[in-house]
């Protein structure tokens, strides 16, 4: 497994990561014995970087992980994230009060003293970033955390959090059809010493070996209200990636391999995160590692999967809140 910094002055971890979301049941029914034998992959594949959430099963992944662990008497890089309350109204709190509270939640339901980054979930407009910068820093000088992050910032916000405090990392979607980061961000973090984490590396599924039917999408699948996924949008979107899946297959590589490993290429300080609870689904997404791309695979994947080639938007307008336009 290849491994990256995360961020000029933080540890190696796998540029592979695991995103554990689907832990909590967000893409369909789960169980703890798969999400452990998914873990179990992770390790063997040496995966050392989880990324979870407060948000995630309102911590049922951060429980999950904090379980495994203590049962395999296993180690990981762990990256968790909180200021988005669902309920009663979802909303975002980026209060001092407020994330020391989550935090301490989540040291609690991982088991640990320490983690490796924590993330303000997302910005509340009505609090200065800096301020927030400010609250997640003393967090690192307690030595609850090692180093400070956001999750779907834009680069301006990035450049005044990281005057306030050094930002270990930043955590924004970017796959082969979310080329948004490219219109500043991937630019910003790079010239910073700032780790920029893809999550989504696979289109929330439509770069997996075996795209998924929305039609069978469950109630509770953040899918069914996204755009993307949705007529005739989606009919479009297949259209195009199945020119992307014959040259995948021509050379020998696996769709989702194949997009992780264009996420990694695009720059060193790139990790990505796609997830699974699959350990089988993981072992063919690790295999992003012994991708080399030429410089006419680069070519020839730019022509297959054009900025902008994507239907609709990434999110409808109510996942978009809190969410900043930029470019």
């Amino acid at each position: 497994m290849i491994r990256r910094k995360l961020g000029r002055n933080g540890p190696e971890v796998s540029a592979i990561g695991l995103g554990c979301m689907s832990f909590a049941g967000f893409y369909g029914a789960t169980d703890r014995e798969e999400s452990f034998r998914c873990l179990d992959e992770a390790r063997d594949l040496g995966i050392d970087f989880l990324d979870t959430a407060e948000l995630y099963g309102m911590g049922v992944s951060e429980e999950v992980i904090g379980t495994y662990m203590a049962d395999r008497k296993a180690t990981f890089h762990i990256a968790t994230k909180g200021g988005i309350v669902p309920k009663p109204t979802r909303h975002f709190n980026n209060s001092t009060s407020y994330f020391r509270d989550a935090l301490d939640k989540s040291l609690k339901r991982l088991g640990v003293e320490r983690i490796t980054v924590y993330y303000a979930h997302r910005h509340d407009a009505e609090v200065p970033v800096e301020e927030v910068a400010g609250t997640l820093s003393r967090f690192v000088d307690e030595g609850k955390i090692g180093g400070i992050g956001f999750s779907e910032i834009a680069p301006a916000t990035l450049r005044r959090a990281h005057a306030a405090h050094p930002v270990a990392a930043i955590q924004n979607e970017y796959s082969l059809w979310t080329r948004l980061p490219e219109l500043g961000m991937l630019q910003a973090t790079e010239e910073l010493g700032v780790a920029f984490v893809a999550f989504s590396p696979l289109g929330r599924g439509i770069f997996a070996e075996t795209p998924p039917d929305p039609a069978r999408f469950a109630e509770t699948d953040f899918r069914r209200s996204n755009p993307r996924f949705q007529e005739p949008n989606w009919s479009a979107n297949l259209l195009w990636v199945e020119g992307f899946r014959s040259y995948c297959h021509a050379r020998g590589w696996t769709v989702p391999a194949a997009a992780v490993a264009w996420t990694l290429d695009r720059a060193p300080h790139i990790l990505s995160i796609p997830g699974t609870r699959s350990p089988a689904h993981l072992r063919e997404l690790a295999a992003a590692a012994a991708i080399t791309f030429t410089e006419e695979d680069r070519r020839e994947i730019a022509r297959l999967m054009p900025p902008g080639f994507a239907h609709g938007p990434r999110y409808s307008e109510a996942q978009h809140k809190g969410v900043p336009v930029y470019g």
